[in-house]
């Protein structure tokens, strides 16, 4: 896995570019607006987004836990923390604490009944709608744009490999390789 594709363009979103996604995420309709913004604030992987459920919305605890799916194996989950904003966006638009009140909180009720390509559908309007195009301008595009914008935050790259739930230190280390204004953030850390 690389951050740029063979023409050298970056796959992730720039700090900048993943504020413009998400304010026009705030015009899109309400349940692209949330999926979006899970999206982008959780790092997992459209597929995950859209299996996630109304129990695994751990508003306590303030984490969304993703059943990861690339694993190829049942039963391993991450939680990822996320923003309080996201969780009342979903508890909102999803009604996530009336789901959880029901019989079975909510483990049959997912988010968003749809299709993966209705979901990439969805993030792509959303994508144009900001004014965004190129291999960056995709569901994976945010999940780089998760891992770049945790590594320039200092987030220790064993929390990044967690939450990303990469089975390999080395798949999560390809963050550190970011450039340009991520990189000159990196770099600012080190002088000093």
């Amino acid at each position: 896995m690389q951050l740029f594709d063979r023409d050298g363009s970056r796959k992730y979103l720039t700090v900048a570019e993943r504020a413009r996604f998400l304010r026009a995420a705030e015009q899109a309709p309400r349940e692209a607006r949330t999926l979006c913004m899970t999206l982008a604030w959780s790092g997992c992987r459209l597929s995950e987004a859209l299996a996630l459920p109304a129990d695994r919305v751990d508003l306590a605890g303030g984490v969304l836990v993703f059943a990861t799916l690339k694993k190829r194996q049942d039963g391993i989950y991450r939680a990822v923390p996320v923003p309080p904003s996201l969780l009342e966006a979903l508890d909102l638009v999803h009604g996530i604490r009336e789901a959880q009140r029901r019989r079975g909180r909510g483990a049959a009720a997912r988010l968003w009944p749809w299709s993966r390509m209705t979901g990439w559908r969805a993030v792509h309007a959303v994508m144009a709608a900001a004014g965004l195009s190129g291999p960056a301008a995709s569901p994976k595009g945010l999940r780089h744009a998760f891992g770049v914008a945790a590594v320039s935050s200092g987030i220790p790259l064993n929390m990044v490999q967690k939450w990303l739930g990469h089975a390999q230190l080395s798949t999560t280390a390809i963050y550190a390789d970011a450039v340009g204004a991520e990189e000159q953030d990196i770099a600012r850390k080190m002088w000093g």
